[in-house]
């Protein structure tokens, strides 16, 4: 993704909501937006209605956002999507969940998506085996996920194994090996963001 060099607590505000950027400074009561929901601006009190396309809009830049993909990326898990058998807004999350950056958030080893992707890309994690550094690489049910060997010594993963962390059923992490298994493919029950996907698929299929 485009490196974004504003403040991370900005996109949350502009957005309506806690997108969960920025780790644990989200959950500590310490979150920007706790203290100032309005959007950012000088007239973000004052905004006009939205439009049901302004909201479709919306919602798919909070997706892109959460999951940190481009326009182009996005576009293109909407379009794999309705290709695949079921509901196309479901097929889409369930994408975005399975990106190797999202699934190391979610088991815990990276506090935000965005630590959980520079991670990868330093090429600290195997996928059955086989180094991975490619943050939107999809895994499957099935697919073992360990860290390096050679850097299960280092201080950041030493903390990791000491920590606890409430993995979505669809996932398990065994810290003290670094190790996890999707054990399925995450159903939408399984994502907890509050996503309205129908409205972005709309949006798409104008």
């Amino acid at each position: 993704m485009a490196t974004y060099r504003e403040a991370k607590c900005r996109l949350c505000r502009r957005e309506g909501g806690k997108l969960f950027l920025k780790g644990e400074k989200c959950y500590n009561g310490k979150c920007p937006f706790e203290k100032r929901p309005t959007p950012p601006g000088a007239h973000g009190l004052s905004r006009k209605k939205v439009s049901e396309y302004g909201k479709q809009l919306r919602e798919k830049q909070k997706v892109k956002r959460i999951y940190g993909v481009q326009e182009g990326q996005f576009r293109a898990y909407y379009e794999k999507a309705d290709r695949m058998k079921g509901i196309t807004g479901e097929n889409m999350l369930s994408l975005l969940e399975r990106r190797l950056d999202n699934v190391i958030f979610r088991m815990g080893v990276g506090a935000s998506r965005s630590q959980a992707r520079q991670l990868v890309n330093h090429g600290h994690f195997l996928v059955n085996g086989k180094k991975v550094n490619i943050p939107s690489y999809i895994v499957k049910a099935g697919d073992i996920i360990t860290v390096k060997e050679s850097k299960t010594s280092n201080k950041y993963f030493e903390a990791v194994k000491a920590s606890k962390v409430n993995t979505p059923k669809w996932l398990e992490f065994d810290p003290e090996k670094l190790q996890g298994k999707i054990l399925a493919n995450p159903e939408r029950e399984d994502i907890d963001s509050q996503i309205a996907e129908h409205m972005i698929v709309e949006l798409y299929s104008k």
